[in-house]
């Protein structure tokens, strides 16, 4: 069979179109095709300018199996690495840790600075010898990584074949700009994680629409019901879903998160919870922010990394520290009602019988649309000989 005709179905318009078929949720090669054609060739998220606030600061990330390094250099801008050295390919940070100087090898001691410039090669034209002429530091840099920071998330784009992220994200990022200020982390308590036993596919699927909210959601749909949503959809870029009627968060003495500056009425009432394709979560109120972050850990498996940020400052504003705490905990109950969705859908994805199944015109519009561009990536990659090959840049 050819391979692209499985995925014609995928791509018709919502009324007539089956979701993408049981194989690109439980088979391991297309899960690997679709780590190259899907997540590598497009700005995936892989982590927060937060966990390297500080210069020197450095982090090894393992995405899909490529080991990259966040490294804050000394104008206090991030850079992403290949996490190897050039000499030998030993990983260069194996933990969390302050670079004081630079960045060693603890192989053969080969030293980069934090902008990922070769500095020293200690004995490498033999002992007491630091350099040789066929050993050219100024090509020997670390390999860096196309990357970009937006509301503290960490983008990559490993292929290095992406448009840039302001083109490949301007219709969001202008849907958005009223939230382009100032947004500061909740602190400890506003960081979780959620290992899922599922295809990260489905996680995005469900946090697109609302059509679930009076079953999974009960408590939130109590005073947010089903009605007061609306579908977000903006084809090959983006979608989600809307709330009008978003109530604030209120302590004992109905105190409430101070607002982001000058928003517009909109936001008054409003809210909206955006899937960024491929792998990035986002939920955006007048008060408050998180975003997660979806690391495929293979065919069956994702963890969720969720952080929230405010308007203020945590450190200027210890008063708020119990309601951060009652919202963080308010969101991670939430998103634990999702869990037994997400897994039970990858468990029915073995059905053989399952034929990808059938959308509702109306509610399912934003799953659709996820579904239509990963078919639409992975069907460029096919027709280009790409979705079986990757190169950092």
């Amino acid at each position: 069979m050819n391979a692209n005709a499985t995925l014609a179905p995928v791509m018709t318009p919502v009324n007539t179109a089956r979701g993408l078929p049981n194989a690109h949720y439980i088979d391991k090669d297309i899960y690997e095709e679709e780590k190259r054609a899907v997540l590598f060739n497009n700005w995936s998220g892989i982590g927060f300018g937060k966990d390297v606030p500080e210069i020197g600061d450095a982090k090894p990330i393992d995405f899909l199996g490529v080991p990259l390094l966040l490294v804050r250099n000394r104008d206090g801008a991030l850079r992403v690495f290949q996490n190897t050295c050039r000499h030998r390919g030993m990983i260069l940070v194996s933990e969390p840790k302050k670079i004081r100087g630079a960045i060693r090898c603890p192989y053969h001691s080969w030293c980069y600075s934090l902008d990922g410039d070769l500095r020293t090669t200690p004995h490498v034209g033999g002992p007491g010898q630091n350099t040789h002429e066929d050993i050219r530091r100024e090509d020997l840099g670390l390999f860096r990584v196309r990357s970009y920071i937006w509301h503290d998330i960490v983008f990559v784009n490993i292929s290095g074949d992406a448009p840039d992220f302001e083109v490949a994200n301007a219709h969001l990022m202008d849907r958005w700009k009223e939230f382009d200020q100032p947004m500061y982390h909740g602190g400890e308590s506003s960081s979780f994680q959620l290992a899922v036993d599922t295809n990260w596919k489905l996680a995005v699927e469900n946090y697109c629409e609302s059509y679930h909210l009076p079953w999974i959601h009960p408590g939130l749909n109590s005073y947010s019901r089903l009605e007061d949503h609306y579908n977000i959809e903006q084809p090959g870029n983006y979608s989600g879903q809307g709330t009008l009627v978003y109530r604030q968060l209120k302590g004992e003495d109905d105190g409430t998160f101070p607002d982001f500056d000058a928003l517009s009425d909109k936001w008054n009432e409003g809210a909206e919870y955006i899937a960024v394709y491929p792998n990035v979560l986002l939920g955006i109120h007048r008060d408050h922010f998180f975003s997660i972050v979806l690391e495929p850990v293979d065919e069956g498996h994702t963890v969720e990394h969720i952080e929230l940020y405010y308007a203020v400052d945590k450190a200027a504003t210890p008063e708020l520290d119990g309601l951060r705490m009652d919202n963080a905990k308010l969101w991670k109950s939430v998103f634990e009602e999702d869990i037994f969705v997400v897994e039970g859908m990858q468990k029915g994805r073995r059905g053989p019988l399952f034929d990808g199944g059938k959308f509702s015109p109306v509610m399912d519009g934003p799953t659709h649309n996820f579904h239509h561009w990963v078919a639409s990536q992975i069907d460029r990659a096919r027709g280009a000989g790409l979705a079986t090959k990757s190169t950092a840049k």
